[in-house]
């Protein structure tokens, strides 16, 4: 694969044409922007993560009405020398008994490029079309929209078409990703964000931008905010020594101690300047770090209790759904799966 002038920068190409569906150009646009960012801008979490670059690559870079009438601007042009890490043709809208056979020569010629040079070359539901067109595809497993399949049954016999799949890597070190419909740029999305950018980060993005099963409301994905800037020195030795001990006996209590305050001043002065009563900060942070064990590990979820504080499972359970709003095995099967095929 390539490497981006910036290590840590991944370089993402979003194709526009004037058959594309601007809501997928922009939508993946937006995501790939906060990689490595927008986590530690909400949560005041430090991350590391390697960021992402996503550009708009098309005809030119005038103003262009798409497929779906949306208007789509693109940053860079198929004729600037420019080799990417990722390209993603998103989903096309063409229109019945549409001639394919010579279509979009010049990007056909762009992305073959791109492909020449390491880049892994993706699609969204009808944009496998496009890298079928330019043989990509051929003799390769690869997905798209039930309503194409037919199409590549006509036109792409050699493409090993898997169209009950949403999301498909195929070719040599899977340098080919294909997802099925229009819906599916999310899980696309996530997949290359795990794979380039670790699971964590993959997870935090389904967090940040709600992806997934939303059926139990926001709460599942819901994180603990940035607490408040402030200029409190005893507060912030509390919040320092409590990072590492949330699991201790009696937090709150051993905090008021290590403050020299009153009880009663302790806490008046820790909610003023965190935004937290004491008690909801401690149990934020032992909720967090048992979400982190739930996502990362296969540990017994009594024993992530009492790695958090908790010796007795039940209250665990009960104050986790309360805070996210769904059980602790729930959570783990909802989350450690991001990312993954």
């Amino acid at each position: 694969m390539p490497v981006a002038n910036n290590p840590r920068e991944l370089s993402v190409s979003l194709v526009a044409v004037p058959e594309s569906s601007a809501a997928i150009v922009y939508g993946l646009h937006e995501i790939f922007s906060c990689v490595g960012t927008a986590w530690e801008n909400l949560t005041g979490e430090r991350n590391e993560s390697r960021q992402m670059k996503p550009r708009i690559v098309g005809m030119s870079d005038q103003p262009m009405q798409s497929g779906f009438g949306a208007t789509l601007v693109a940053d860079h042009t198929f004729d600037e020398a420019h080799h990417s890490d990722i390209v993603i043709v998103g989903d096309l809208n063409l229109e019945p008994g549409a001639e394919l056979r010579g279509r979009w020569p010049q990007v056909i010629h762009w992305l073959r490029d791109q492909h020449d040079h390491g880049a892994i070359i993706c699609s969204v539901c009808t944009g496998s079309i496009m890298l079928a067109e330019a043989g990509l595809l051929d003799h390769h497993e690869a997905t798209t929209h039930w309503s194409a399949v037919d199409i590549f049954k006509r036109c792409y016999p050699h493409v090993r078409l898997k169209a009950e799949k949403i999301l498909v890597p195929s070719g040599t070190a899977h340098g080919i990703v294909t997802s099925g419909g229009s819906a599916s740029w999310t899980d696309l999305a996530l997949y290359l964000i795990a794979r380039f950018c670790g699971a964590e980060e993959a997870r935090r993005t389904a967090k940040i931008f709600l992806i997934g099963d939303r059926s139990d409301g926001q709460l599942p994905f819901a994180a603990m905010v940035r607490p408040k800037q402030h200029d409190d020195s005893v507060i912030t030795a509390c919040q320092e020594w409590i990072a590492d001990h949330y699991a201790s006996a009696n937090p709150v209590a051993a905090m008021a101690e290590q403050s020299g305050l009153t009880a009663r001043t302790f806490k008046r002065r820790f909610k003023s300047a965190t935004g937290y009563a004491p008690l909801d900060y401690v149990q934020t942070l032992r909720i967090e770090e048992a979400k982190q064990m739930l996502e990362t590990s296969g540990q017994a979820i009594d024993d992530i209790a009492a790695l958090v504080g908790y010796e007795e499972p039940n209250s665990f359970r009960r104050l986790f759904k309360r805070t996210t709003g769904i059980s602790p095995h729930q959570y783990r099967v909802r989350f450690k799966a991001i990312g993954r095929v």
